[in-house]
């Protein structure tokens, strides 16, 4: 069912119990915050994942927004969150609660099913919500958004070494992919014979076995010679993208391993095809 909203209980249990508002100081952060929040952003956003009438009410929408607002803000685990909204007033006020609370709220497990069941739209919508009211409270300028640097230290990257053998079969394999969009018709594109050469190469190389290792990328270093010579015989007309390409790819087959700058004509391929 539709989320339910928190604290609905009988007022009766806190017949002499205080309101959270009338204790706390209204000039902390959560309390200002609390009322800056379009809370029914995300009960319209959430709640539309809910079906009307069938199951258990769920957790109410303003608690978990609430509880990873501060997981993240903190940077605390689940249950470290819980833990400390277990003691902390202004937290349980910011989460929508009327009174004091002395149990939690929820399991922690069911935090990493909320995040599961909303995924990324769930984290935009926070996001957004977060910058909105940064904008409202003057924290951030719309100048400040204009430029977002991200720090990717520990992001996985896929990076190669642009070793020999690797830059021949690029250089080969572009000037196949640009032949192609030409309409030039090669003798052979050499895909299954290269991709078996870098496969032994490697083998060999783990292996050391340097002089089969070698004789594979000279294998590959005749084949992009073929390959350049024979799109130059059945270039019909002027093509500026594929003629610069066949002009980086000579210059990566007369090389040798000790040319500077090898780098750059691998770099300048993969520009060259965009």
């Amino acid at each position: 069912m539709k989320p339910r909203q928190p604290q609905q209980e009988n007022p009766q249990r806190h017949l002499f119990a205080s309101e959270l508002i009338t204790l706390l100081n209204p000039e902390h952060g959560l309390m200002k915050l609390s009322n800056k929040f379009d809370w029914t952003y995300f009960d319209d956003i959430f709640g539309a994942m809910f079906v009307q009438d069938k199951g258990c009410p769920a957790i109410s929408t303003r608690l978990m927004v609430a509880l990873h607002y501060l997981k993240f803000t903190y940077d605390l685990s689940d249950e470290a969150i819980l833990d400390g909204w277990l003691e902390n007033p202004y937290w349980q006020f910011f989460s929508g609660m009327k009174y004091f609370a002395h149990k939690m709220p929820i399991d922690p497990s069911s935090m990493s099913r909320w995040r599961r069941r909303f995924g990324q739209d769930g984290a935009e919508a926070l996001l957004k919500q977060t910058i909105e009211v940064g904008l409202k409270v003057k924290a951030i300028k719309e100048s400040e958004l204009e430029r977002v640097n991200v720090d990717t230290t520990v992001q996985e990257k896929f990076i190669r070494y642009p070793t020999d053998i690797r830059t021949y079969d690029r250089a080969r394999e572009h000037l196949v992919k640009m032949a192609e969009k030409a309409g030039i018709k090669l003798r052979q594109n050499y895909n299954k014979v290269s991709k078996k050469l870098l496969f032994d190469q490697q083998r060999y190389a783990h292996a050391r076995q340097g002089k089969r290792a070698a004789g594979c990328v000279r294998k590959l270093h005749t084949i992009l010679g073929r390959v350049i010579r024979d799109i130059e015989r059945k270039m019909a007309c002027e093509n500026n993208v594929l003629s610069e390409l066949i002009l980086l790819a000579k210059r990566i087959f007369e090389q040798t391993r000790d040319s500077k700058n090898k780098e750059s004509f691998h770099l300048n391929i993969d520009r060259a095809t965009v």
